[in-house]
């Protein structure tokens, strides 16, 4: 079985890359899905960040309205808080792992927005950055409700620089150029990790 990492910066183009990958029949772990599952209603990381950041659950699921303020900015409370998160979510990937390869799938995608800063691209035979031009990557942010220029800021500072991230990717697929090319270089990369 193939393992394909699959990652980009916010606002990169990473979730239409991943659903792209989907139809084209690949079998998708998305990692931000399964942080919001393990923080909904009666996930397993609920407790512990309860514990760790008093306040912030209500009805069994975090708010992630109260976690953000105690978090963003403080990197002593991030580092908390992915020490809860991470070994959780490792847990869930290996588990798809284990379903992928039980099902004979020919490829699965790890679909992480921090592969390489977490190290994850040491479990992929492949890795695949989707990136675009700064500008746009920000026109395309702050579009979204509630984002901010700084909020921008501080997750760009979280985040491996994006020339970091294509020189260490086997594949740069550049979203900026729309959605045919993209879909043209998933098909060509998984044709050709086929083949390998």
């Amino acid at each position: 079985m193939i393992v394909i990492g699959l990652t980009g910066s916010i606002g990169m183009g990473k979730s239409t890359a991943s659903a792209m990958l989907k139809r084209l029949g690949c079998a998708i772990h998305d990692a931000d899905a399964t942080v919001h599952k393990l923080t909904g209603p009666g996930g397993a990381a609920v407790a512990a960040i309860e514990a760790a950041f008093p306040g912030t659950t209500e009805n069994g699921a975090v708010n992630r309205a109260a976690l953000g303020p105690q978090v963003f900015g403080d990197p002593i409370a991030l580092k908390r808080l992915e020490a809860i998160l991470h070994p959780l979510v490792s847990y869930e990937r290996d588990q798809f792992l284990k379903r992928c390869a039980l099902q004979r799938r020919k490829v699965a995608v790890l679909d992480v927005p921090l592969l390489f800063e977490t190290g994850g691209d040491a479990r992929c035979d492949i890795t695949i950055v989707v990136t675009a031009p700064l500008f746009l990557q920000a026109q395309r942010v702050l579009a979204r409700p509630g984002m901010t220029p700084q909020k921008l800021m501080d997750i760009r500072k979280r985040q491996m620089p994006e020339a970091e991230k294509r020189h260490r990717a086997d594949v740069v697929i550049w979203t900026s150029l729309g959605r045919r090319p993209v879909l043209r270089q998933l098909q060509n990369t998984l044709t050709l990790a086929l083949k390998s």
